[in-house]
């Protein structure tokens, strides 16, 4: 167990995420170091560290994942603690190993938890002697037809073919009848080797249309385990988030406390420390199911910290120094509602592809409840290299309708030119009615969205505009000019901007 007092920390990551992270560690007055390729040489967690070091060239695998630069680089500056982020080497057993056999702290869980858990058949093993409902099927690798047969016949089709490692919807097939099975697992089995070095594949009821719920977790090195409440994660794209909430519009209290009881039996199985977050999927009766847990902070985790005014990054360096929690599961509360759009170069009319170019315009949106985290400035270039989020866009509200018409209204103030966004996407998605009545689970990307809808979407927005123009020159020709809160005139509303 840690016990040390960390004073440096080198984040193994870029962007938005390592200004994140440097941001609370300068608070709590621990020094910083980035690291950075080639292609990241001018981006703001470079400027913003104490301290930056280049590790290599634009791709990943020669800069931000090279394991051996990455510790030669604590090592030279007396790095006391290494933070992965998420994605890169945030879920890299072997990673941190090497960082504690060389005496550098990992702020993360153990080894063996990231072993466990980043494997789904081990970690549905691990979990197995607690009481965590789990979707029918079986909790061991598959590789006969004769036996997948078997267990879809038992479970009912349609099934889930799903690869053991990995995510992001890679190696996953659904077979609907038994003629296609044999061709379905195939093809995932050959996906899965693909991906992930591993042709592993389970077996499994398909649960249709569920809503994608998921539970955060603190554990320290004490055995304290506690769960922060639920995100809403069911807004997808590609298997991909795209809008997350805490807490969910559909959870009961009673529900909420099984999720988060459960959440932490998982943790449980594992020995699990650090901050993470259980996933689980919930059919149309509101039954959860076992989906995974992913050993690292999400990217989702300001909606959590928004509700709970807690900072998971603090916590996280807390834990990995030996402190206990220095709260009860009972001190916690929900405040409030609080909502997160992921901002990603992408256009949505061209089925979601990603988009590279100049960010000639990049104003963020401000006020109340409005928090954005990013790591890009205007005039900066979006790298082909790594993944197209461009930032975080969250909003928090007294309750759920607030803080979606506080980010209907960031979004609007939200100006990127030069690339294509999510932000239509997220804008048409908030304004609808499935959004609005909480009635959607992670289909609804398919049941909704076309690219044709944006343009009404624009129509509407246009019309509004006209119709509030219209009003404004009325109430003008009738004398009545249009006051803002000061008395005088809106310049806001004579420009009817929405």
């Amino acid at each position: 167990m840690s016990s040390k007092k960390i004073t440096k920390i080198l984040i193994a990551n870029r962007g938005e995420i390592a200004i994140r992270v440097m941001r609370t560690a300068k608070e709590m007055g621990i020094k910083t170091v980035a690291i950075y390729s080639d292609a990241d040489s001018t981006s703001p967690h470079v400027a913003y560290a104490d301290e930056a070091v280049n590790v290599g060239p634009p791709a990943s695998s020669e800069s931000y994942l090279n394991t051996a630069k990455v510790i030669d680089v604590c090592k030279e500056l007396n790095v006391d603690a290494i933070h992965p982020g998420y994605g890169f080497l945030s879920e890299n057993a072997s990673f941190a190993k090497q960082v504690e056999e060389n005496g550098i702290i990992f702020i993360g869980p153990s080894t063996h938890a990231i072993e466990v858990m980043g494997d789904k058949l081990a970690a549905k093993n691990a979990v197995s002697d607690y009481d965590i409902p789990m979707v029918p099927g079986v909790n061991h690798a598959v590789t006969e037809v004769v036996e997948a047969k078997s267990i879809a016949e038992q479970v009912g089709y349609p099934v889930l073919i799903k690869a053991s490692a990995g995510g992001g919807g890679k190696g996953m097939r659904v077979v609907e009848h038994a003629d296609e099975l044999e061709s379905q697992m195939q093809r995932a089995m050959s996906e899965a080797q693909s991906a992930f070095g591993d042709p592993s594949v389970f077996v499994e009821k398909y649960i249709g249309s569920p809503r994608h719920i998921e539970i955060q977790i603190l554990g320290d090195q004490h055995d304290n385990i506690l769960y922060l409440f639920e995100r809403e994660c069911s807004i997808q794209r590609r298997h991909q988030k795209v809008i997350e909430e805490a807490p969910s519009a559909v959870i009961t209290p009673e529900k909420r406390k099984q999720m988060g009881e459960a959440a932490v039996g998982v943790a449980k199985a594992c020995g699990y420390y650090g901050a993470g977050t259980v996933e689980f999927i919930m059919d149309e009766n509101l039954d959860f199911f076992f989906l995974e847990m992913n050993t690292r902070l999400q990217v989702e985790h300001p909606v959590t910290e928004e509700i709970t005014g807690i900072d998971l990054v603090k916590e996280q360096i807390y834990i990995a120094e030996g402190k206990e929690i220095s709260f009860k599961q009972g001190d916690l509360k929900i405040h409030g509602h609080s909502m997160e759009v992921r901002v990603y170069a992408e256009n949505p009319r061209e089925n979601f592809l990603p988009d590279t170019g100049t960010l000639n315009t990049y104003t963020l949106p401000q006020g109340p409840g409005v928090r954005v985290d990013d790591g890009y400035e205007q005039g900066m270039e979006i790298p082909i290299y790594y993944d197209p989020m461009i930032s975080k866009l969250i909003t928090h509200g007294a309750n759920r309708e607030q803080a979606r018409l506080r980010m209907l209204r960031a979004i609007n103030e939200y100006q990127i030119t030069g690339v294509a966004t999510t932000l239509d996407f997220c804008d048409f998605a908030l304004r609808h009615e499935a959004f609005i009545s909480g009635n959607f689970d992670t289909k609804f990307v398919d049941k909704y969205f076309t690219p044709g809808v944006l343009d009404d979407n624009d129509s509407e927005k246009e019309e509004l505009a006209i119709a509030l123009a219209a009003h404004i020159l009325n109430e003008k020709s009738n004398g009545n000019e249009v006051k803002d809160d000061n008395g005088h005139i809106s310049k806001w509303k004579l420009r009817a901007r929405q």
